[in-house]
């Protein structure tokens, strides 16, 4: 089968819940070299499908204690992810804590020199977390922490926060893999008025 022609792109989502009250040789997968085939990028955050597609959208989330409310200290965010094992390589352990972690996985594939030497991993945020009554969160609010246990490169996609639009976090050279563990954290730096607020991010990897 011919590489398609099109521009390899690949989408996965996140939600985010702020609520307040009143084919690889066998190695550990965070940075694995792939053999050469036919152009292709593959992505995962949080439960993911080894190549193939998978609609799963994960949620992380936390709950603001009312004696807590806008107090400055910031509280760590849970998933609903239960994706441990890396997709790639052994069947590594790579998130041990998938209920307080998400694991992003990325790869590029391609078998000719004179394709695209990388992909890019871009993550997009909207301005604000919404609640019903119209109320709003600074997507900023929302940082995360990353981690690979064992791994030399922890932060082969490295931490960072949202910023209400889109950033590039990391490039993917051509036939290989990454993977690490990302923890999100709400910083609780002002009073917000009662309700749940949500949101939802978006992370993007293209190769021209």
């Amino acid at each position: 089968m011919k590489p398609p022609t099109h521009s390899p792109r690949r989408l996965a989502a996140l939600g985010l819940v702020v609520l307040c009250l009143g084919q690889v040789a066998a190695a550990h997968a965070w940075s694995l070299t792939l053999a050469a085939a036919s152009r292709r990028v593959f992505l995962h955050v949080g439960n993911g499908t080894y190549d193939g597609n998978n609609g799963t959208i994960n949620r992380v989330e936390v709950s603001v204690p009312v004696n807590q409310l806008g107090n400055g200290s910031a509280l760590a965010m849970t998933s609903n992810s239960t994706q441990s094992r890396s997709l790639y390589g052994d069947n590594y352990t790579t998130c041990p804590n998938p209920s307080t972690q998400v694991m992003v996985g990325a790869s590029y594939r391609r078998n000719q020199n004179n394709q695209p030497a990388s992909a890019t991993l871009r993550v997009t945020s909207p301005a604000n977390l919404t609640n019903a009554a119209g109320d709003t969160i600074p997507f900023s609010q929302i940082s995360w922490t990353v981690s690979a246990p064992g791994s030399s490169v922890p932060n082969i996609i490295p931490a960072g926060s949202f910023n209400g639009g889109t950033q590039t976090l990391a490039t993917v050279p051509a036939n290989r893999y990454i993977e690490n563990c990302h923890t999100f954290s709400y910083a609780n730096s002002a009073l917000r008025a009662a309700g749940t607020y949500n949101g939802q991010v978006t992370y993007t990897l293209s190769s021209p």
